[in-house]
């Protein structure tokens, strides 16, 4: 299963913006909460999972998502293909990050903030895997 961006629209009128997704099924999700990066290390990466499903809105600001699809958890390869994403709040974009793949999600614009949901709920799973920032060649 390869990632997927569910796109949102917005509504203009005299009363202001309403901004949605009426493509997005919410019925998976268990849990959410919201990553702030600290702004002298607006990077979070690699972390992922093997069986967790995560999405991920953009509420302020903007985020780089970088997606890698892991070919062997405990000694991954190095030179994995990428995916990016752009995420940014003035629409209710939703990118589905399927198992199997890790992110780096970067802010690239002040008090960003990042709603993550999953389809799990904090610590039913064993599912976390990290990795340093600069193990990947990418």
């Amino acid at each position: 299963m390869n990632p997927i961006l569910f796109t949102g629209s917005c509504f203009i009128d005299n009363r202001g913006s309403l901004l949605y997704n009426n493509i997005f099924d919410f019925e998976r999700i268990k849990r959410c909460y919201i990553i702030e990066n600290n702004i002298t290390n607006p990077i979070r990466a690699w972390q992922g999972h093997k069986i967790e499903r995560r999405w991920f809105i953009a509420i302020l600001g903007d985020f780089k998502i970088t997606l890698i699809k892991i070919d062997n958890w405990i000694a991954p390869s190095k030179y994995l293909n990428k995916n990016e994403f752009t995420l940014n709040s003035n629409s209710m974009d939703i990118l589905q990050i399927p198992p199997g793949y890790i992110s780096s999600i970067e802010s690239l614009s002040q008090s960003a903030k990042l709603l993550v949901m999953s389809d799990y709920h904090f610590n039913e799973i064993e599912d976390d895997y990290r990795f340093e920032k600069n193990y990947f060649n990418i």
